[in-house]
């Protein structure tokens, strides 16, 4: 039966390579940049012949995956801090940013506190508070996990990581592009609430990631319990509530490929 499994997981992690056949594009100087989802939070990041990557975890298809000029890191959990993947990545001598509960990973990371800027491989980084305000666990103290700002030709990208809509995320002005997380337990960032953080965020656009979290699970652990959506939703109509939630406000909803259309 754990063969089974093993094999299945392997299926779907096989299937989500498509999420890299191709990327979006948004007009910068100095050229498009172009994003591409890989899977949960890892996202690949290029613009003018650097590679940024954002979280990068070994469940998804790295074949395709481009050598990193830069890497962030927004936590310590496994599949945002897989040193693996960073490995496997890095192109020789490039900087990794992390907050500072990756320093025993990652020794020769630099940390980036909450509200600290840097510029790291010629890209300004700016190190924003991701917590939660909801307790309960699984916990994420303020303090402890980054978000981050990334500058490139002009346009403001933000990662916030697994966040709620914190001040910190509030107060940030002219974001291009962002990616919010969304169905974090317990109850944090439903569709509603991510919505109207979009709103009062105004990006161009927005990419929703980091929200199927029992498909993560189940790739760190096969045997993993499903916890399900408040109301018994799934994960698409969960979607689909945001969608309908962000109606009327002038940002654009781009859906990314994070995940493969055989989880449902």
């Amino acid at each position: 039966m754990q063969r089974c499994l093993m094999v299945l997981a392997g299926l779907s992690i096989a299937s989500a390579a498509a999420s890299l056949a191709a990327a979006d594009r948004f007009p910068a100087a100095g050229g498009d940049i172009e994003i591409t989802p890989i899977i949960h939070s890892s996202v690949q990041v290029e613009h003018a012949g650097k590679v940024i990557q954002v979280d990068p975890w070994s469940a998804g298809d790295l074949s395709r995956a481009k050598q990193a000029d830069l890497i962030l890191i927004s936590d310590d959990v496994g599949h945002h801090l897989d040193v693996k993947a960073i490995e496997r990545l890095r192109k020789p001598g490039a900087p990794v940013i992390i907050p500072a509960n990756g320093r025993k990973q990652v020794p020769d990371g630099i940390v980036l506190d909450n509200g600290k800027t840097t510029v790291a491989g010629g890209v300004r980084v700016e190190a924003i508070a991701a917590y939660d305000l909801k307790p309960g666990p699984p916990a994420h103290p303020r303090g402890e996990a980054n978000g981050y700002v990334v500058t490139l030709g002009g346009k403001r990208l933000y990662f916030a990581g697994v966040t709620e809509c914190v001040p910190e995320l509030k107060a940030l002005r002219d974001i291009d592009v962002a990616f919010l997380p969304m169905n974090i337990p317990v109850e944090r960032m439903t569709p509603a609430a991510a919505a109207a953080c979009a709103k009062q965020l105004k990006p161009k656009a927005v990419y929703l990631y980091h929200y199927d979290q029992d498909y993560a699970a189940r790739l760190t652990n096969p045997s993993a319990k499903p916890r399900g959506l408040p109301g018994g939703i799934t994960v698409d109509q969960s979607l689909q509530l945001f969608r309908d939630a962000l109606k009327g406000a002038s940002v654009e909803f781009r859906q990314g490929a994070w995940y493969p259309p055989a989880r449902r």
